[in-house]
């Protein structure tokens, strides 16, 4: 029973989604919420800020826990490591007010889609809807499967009959007036932040309220000018942070708000077309999509009709792509399911733009809207921006660790200041007051802000690379990364593609090869009739425009395209077709042209596209396809494909070649309106081979240079592509990925057929040596290595996407084995590419992956740091866009990283270092009842901390990549040791002056001399102090602070800050020597000359002001000796112990550590394994695993 409950009061949100949500139900309980209430008034508000802070603690004070059924408020908490907890009331929505028609007849549905979550959750008679809305997404709770869903999409159990025909004939008003009230409006609606709320968030932040209670103990104590000081500083940084969020917010704004308010035709059954404000679409409403460009307000799955979209905003890829109608389909599988990954080709997502329209015979364009406001594509972009993913890093987990060791250093040094000052008999209010002082000085309220210093200028630096963040605090992660995942097509190499070479293939032999180089036309033939046609090329603006492999297979043929609705009548021909015919450089043909009637688009899953074409003029339809080799050949008719088939695609694949395989086959008549029902299925089958199209993937440029770098820094190069294996290893070799000397063993996995279990088979990779039939004297051949092989780990693995489905399926315990020592995944679907990195992750590397943001998006997202190479800023395919098309973005990111991590965590040791020399000195200080003055901690706050924390992570990137990595945790070894040392070389400098100074002649345990005497006088004492404000508080101040120990500590203290600024900022190896930060190195000049001037200047003005004393010359050179032996040793300690790399693996080798990371594990367990890596053998799988869960992503078309 007790199981049940629970399971009733806490259930997962979005179940294995990347948005996964853990609820708690709870209840509310009068008297706890009056208990509260009298708490917060009590405590002065206090306790509302703890509630503010602490969100879960609210709920558990005011509310009990109960199932969700009965709960008022709803506790969620992120399944991640962090554990944050929201807060949110359950709503409810009242649907009475609408006069429904169905309200007495209880069994009647209020919605004709009999699924619908809205039917399951109107409860009755109220008709009231229990909802609560979690990051812009409203949640209605389904009241027969006792759990709260998702609204505002269609549900993905519909087939495709379904949304024919429970939607193709659109929504009653009655219908869309309740979907309107229980989904909410079609639109992305940001708020511009009032200035009042941004100021009311920063002000309640934590260390602000810290830094006000610390200001307020201040000054009640005189320290007036100093706190004028940090309030000014404080409400610039506040006011700061405030123009930047709201510029933000602003700029967001902008990006949405054009598409809340756009004029739209939707379709209804009692009132037919209309024009309406898209905010008013619903889920299952009809759009009517007119010929003119328009941004699409919501996303949509076409039904009737093609249309033409340019879906840059998504992918970054503005190229533009053909959405192809939703089949009929009597079968009830689900939409998605039945269209497998080919279901993209059939949404139009909001924010794309539709280019171009094409109506069937039927009628208009029409798409039912599948999903409305922040459930579509755009709204999830906004969201990702708005409720970034938390970024399991240790750097942050360790500095809230730090933070808490420096508020037990506080607590000691509270509890110092109580038994001195008790000890001294003082009045218990000054006890308390100068004990929270020391207390407060030991966490600097500077350190937030200071650790995402680094990250802003690091993000701008990238800027000015071209390189645009939406997830700034994944900077700091980009300097660990160890291991980077490249798409090929497009990233690695050119995005344009030359034709090589054409080999014909007749009666099930490979004919002689048509050179494209030689300049003759292409002969007229169904070759020339499937280049022509099989092809999602399009004319826009009078130009021809589509994918970069179409157009220049298109070109290859020299025909010319139009557009049938702006060319003359062709007889028999639909006005929306596309025709191609011979342009004045083809040879002749004996046809007028061709139009392309239907297409099946191609899809990287399918690694094919076909397209059903009519000779003009003739009653004679065609079906062409072109693919992948292997896949295109399995649809062909068995006798003929070419007995030498494999040996020649080998040929050219372990060239380097691009190859693509073209099919043909006759089809019988079809009528138009036939055109969309027909299935894929049914037409692409028995084709007859017609050839190999050869085409030259060339690297681009910088691919080498990047990749050399990479493999320098000894970070890792893995390539993941939907290319053939073959060509995916080749393009490896050349660019240097695996080294020529090295062996390539190929692997390749089965299912289990019958009682044969699953196999898995280990090859090594011959290289072939065999010239390109018909074109020897133009192959372009690689170098063979006769070196003998290095026998440790000079291997790498190449294995296909399905070859990886079935070991993550079969032989899981081999994944890692494989993992850490595979180079090439060719022939991967983006399902796939996601999983692979997850895996990798799994590992403990830190992966990158860059590509171009269409087919990799799901990759891109799931990896450490995911770059997609676009035009555009921000796109919802990764954390990090690129401008420049070319991997060079890799490094510069890696580096920005490196610099931005190594600068954190400068300043956070900076911090921490002048946090505890305060601390020890004000202590040394406390002993004899005494305190630093005002404009000494001005000095040594604003003067020096604030302006060395702006400026210390100025220093820029070291151009060169080092061969290993930052330490990526506050708690590692050498990190502790800088701060325990730095403390302990302070701590003896500061106690030794403090001792010192009481054993000198000159000393007077009360002495107040202001200025120093006449070369000719001797120190007596001077007159009283003068007030500086007219106060009795002044002089209090006064008194506490004129002493020889204060005079000695504080230039000590001072200078030894300045001194630890310029330890801490390292240069090499992973940033820029210091003298490089121009306006660090200056300031740090001037604040050095200002401590000297005002350690050796004998001026009363001086003295006055900075409340010291004077004291001998030659006890200044002291000082200043006291701080040159410092800066010695502590350079000394930092440079030559610290940061000895040399040294540090010695002490590692000596104590025998090994590093805890998964990857290193395996690899020092197979070095050791004499049978490993196995070659030429085949293994079987013993039992069969669990299917891998692969994710759903953006999946689109790459290997075109």
């Amino acid at each position: 029973m007790e199981e049940k409950s629970w399971k009733d009061h806490h259930v997962l949100l979005n179940p294995k989604e990347e948005n996964e949500l853990e609820i708690f139900g709870y209840k509310t309980q009068g008297c706890r919420r009056a208990m509260c209430i009298a708490g917060c008034i009590f405590s002065c508000g206090a306790l509302l800020l703890l509630f503010y802070w602490k969100p879960a603690w609210r709920v558990w004070a005011n509310c009990t826990p109960c199932n969700l059924q009965d709960a008022d408020v709803i506790l969620l908490r992120t399944t991640g490591e962090f554990r944050k907890y929201t807060r949110k009331k359950v709503t409810w929505i009242d649907l009475s007010t609408l006069n429904l028609l169905v309200r007495d007849t209880s069994d009647n549905l209020f919605i004709a889609d009999k699924d619908s979550v809205i039917n399951r959750a109107i409860m009755k008679p109220e008709l009231k809807v229990r909802s609560i809305q979690v990051q812009k997404i409203r949640y209605v709770w389904n009241l027969s499967m006792k759990q709260f869903q998702k609204v505002g999409s269609l549900d993905d159990s519909n087939s495709c009959y379904d949304i024919h025909h429970k939607f193709g004939g659109g929504l009653t008003s009655e219908e869309q007036t309740i979907r309107r009230l229980v989904c909410g409006p079609n639109a992305i609606e940001i708020e511009i932040r009032p200035l009042w709320k941004l100021l009311l968030k920063e002000i309640l932040n934590p260390f602000y309220v810290f830094q006000a209670f610390t200001l307020t103990l201040w000054l009640t104590q005189g320290y007036i000018e100093y706190s004028v000081a940090i309030i000014i500083l404080s409400v610039i940084s506040i006011g700061l942070t405030m123009y930047d969020l709201r510029q933000q917010s602003i700029k967001l704004y902008e990006l949405v708000e054009e598409h809340n308010k756009v004029q739209v035709t939707a379709y209804t059954k009692d009132r037919g077309c209309q024009k309406l404000e898209s905010r008013y679409l619903v889920p299952g409403d009809i759009l009517v999509l007119e010929g003119k460009k328009h941004s699409l307000p919501c996303d949509a799955i076409l039904i009737d009709g093609s249309c033409v979209v340019d879906e840059g905003m998504l992918t970054g890829e503005s190229i533009p792509v053909t959405k192809t109608p939703l089949p009929h389909m009597e079968n009830t599988k689900p939409w998605k399911t039945h269209s497998a990954e080919d279901y993209r080709r059939h949404i139009l997502f909001c924010g794309t733009e539709v280019i171009q329209t094409k109506p069937t015979g039927k009628g208009p364009v029409r798409a039912v809207v599948l999903q409305t406001g922040f459930s579509t594509a755009k709204g999830d972009l906004v969201r990702s921006i708005l409720y970034p993913k938390p970024v399991n890093f240790r750097l942050y987990r360790d500095a809230f660790r730090f933070i808490i060791a420096l508020t037990l250093i506080g607590m000691l040094g509270l509890i110092y200041a109580v038994c001195v000052y008790v000890q001294h008999k003082k009045s218990v209010t000054e006890t308390v007051v100068m004990a929270l002082l020391l207390f407060s000085g030991s966490v600097p309220p500077a350190i937030p802000a200071a650790l995402t210093t680094g990250i802003v200028y690091a993000q701008k630096r990238l800027k000015n690379k071209r390189i645009f963040c939406i997830s700034p605090q994944r900077i700091n992660i980009c300097g660990q990364i160890n291991l980077v995942c490249f798409d090929k097509t497009g990233t690695l190499t050119e995005d344009g593609l030359d034709l090589w070479s054409l080999i014909p293939s007749e009666e099930s032999c490979f004919q002689n090869v048509h050179n494209f180089a030689s300049g003759a036309p292409l002969p007229w033939g169904l070759l020339c009739g499937a280049m022509a046609s099989c092809h999602s090329l399009l004319i826009l603006d009078e130009t021809t425009q589509g994918d970069p492999l179409d157009r220049k297979m298109f070109e290859g043929t020299c025909w010319v395209m139009e557009d049938s609705s702006t060319a003359p009548s062709k007889s028999g021909v639909p006005s929306t077709s596309v025709i191609v015919k011979p342009g004045p450089n083809a040879s002749n043909a004996p046809v007028a042209g061709i139009a392309i009637l239907h297409q099946f688009p191609f899809s990287s899953g399918l690694q094919r596209m076909s397209v059903i074409t009519q000779q003009i003029g003739k009653n004679q339809y065609d079906l062409y396809m072109k693919g992948a080799p292997e896949m295109v050949s399995s649809f062909c008719r068995p006798e003929t494909v070419p007995s030498d088939f494999t040996k020649v695609l080998k040929t050219y694949t372990t060239q380097g070649f691009r190859v693509i395989a073209l099919a043909h086959k006759a089809l019988p008549t079809v009528k138009d309106v036939e055109m969309d029902s027909l299935e894929r299925e049914e037409v692409e089958s028995d084709l007859t081979f017609l050839g190999l199209l050869i085409m030259e993937n060339r690297l681009k440029p910088e691919t080498k240079a990047v990749l050399e770098e990479l493999s320098a820094a000894r970070i890792r190069s893995v390539m993941i592509t939907g290319d053939n294996l073959q060509t995916a290893v080749t393009v490896a070799k050349n660019a240097e990925m695996i080294a020529k000397t090295s062996k390539v063993i190929l692997i390749e996995a089965c299912e289990p057929e019958g009682p044969t279990p699953a196999s898995i088979t280990w090859q090594l990779m011959e290289e072939s040596t065999q010239n390109t039939p018909g074109i020897s004297d133009t192959c372009v051949n690689i170098e063979q290595s006769t070196t003998p092989e290095s026998k440790s780990n000079n291997y790498h693995f190449a294995l296909n996407g399905n070859s990886y489905q079935v070991i993550v399926k079969h032989f899981k315990s081999l994944l890692p084995k494989i993992l850490v020592n595979a180079t090439v995944f060719a022939r991967m679907s983006p399902g796939q590419k996601s999983s692979l990195v997850e895996e990798f992750q799994k590992l403990n590397y830190y992966v990158g992956m860059c590509g171009d943001g269409a087919n990799d998006c799901g990759a891109l997202k799931a990896a450490h740091a995911g770059i997609s190479l676009s035009e555009q800023e921000a796109s919802v395919a990764s954390p990090f866009t690129s401008q420049t098309p070319n991997i060079e973005c890799v490094p510069q990111l890696i580096r920005e990283g490196r610099a931005a991590l190594v600068a954190s965590f400068a300043v956070f040791k900076y911090l921490t270092l002048y946090g505890l020399t305060q601390f020890i000195g004000t202590a040394l200080l406390y002993w004899q009842l005494q305190i630093f003055g005002n404009y000494q901690y001005l000095i040594q706050d604003v003067v020096i901390t604030l302006l060395v924390c702006l400026t210390m992570s100025l220093t820029q990137a070291y151009p060169k990549l080092a061969p290993y990595r930052p330490p990526g945790q506050l708690l590692s070894p050498p990190l502790l040791l800088s701060v325990i040392l730095h403390v302990g070389i302070t701590a003896v400098m500061l106690v030794c002056g403090f001792l010192l100074v009481k054993q000198q002649p000159w000393y007077l345990e009360t002495a107040n001399h202001r200025e120093c005497p006449p070369a000719n006088g001797s120190l007596s004492p001077a007159s009283p102090v003068l007030s500086r404000n007219g106060t009795a508080n002044a002089t209090h101040v006064a008194s506490t602070v004129l002493s020889y120990e204060d005079t000695t500590l504080w230039p000590l203290a001072t200078i030894s800050c300045i001194i630890l600024a310029f330890v801490f900022s390292k240069g090499k190896p992973f940033r820029k020597p210091v003298y490089t930060n121009y306006i660090f190195s200056v300031l740090l000049l001037i604040q050095l000359g200002i401590c000297i001037f005002l350690l050796f200047a004998d001026l009363r003005a001086v003295y006055e002001g900075m409340q010291l004393l004077c004291t001998p010359v030659t006890w200044r050179v002291y000082i200043l000796v006291m701080l040159g032996v410092m800066f010695c040793v502590s350079f000394f300690v930092e440079d030559i112990i610290l940061q000895n790399r040399r040294l540090w693996l010695l002490i590692k080798k000596c104590f025998r550590f090994r590093s805890p990371s998964q990857y290193r594990k395996w690899q020092r367990k197979l070095e050791k394994d004499p049978t490993w890596p196995p070659v030429n053998r085949k293994d079987f799988a013993e039992t069969c695993q669990p299917a891998i869960y692969i994710n759903p992503s953006y999946e689109h078309n790459e290997e075109n």
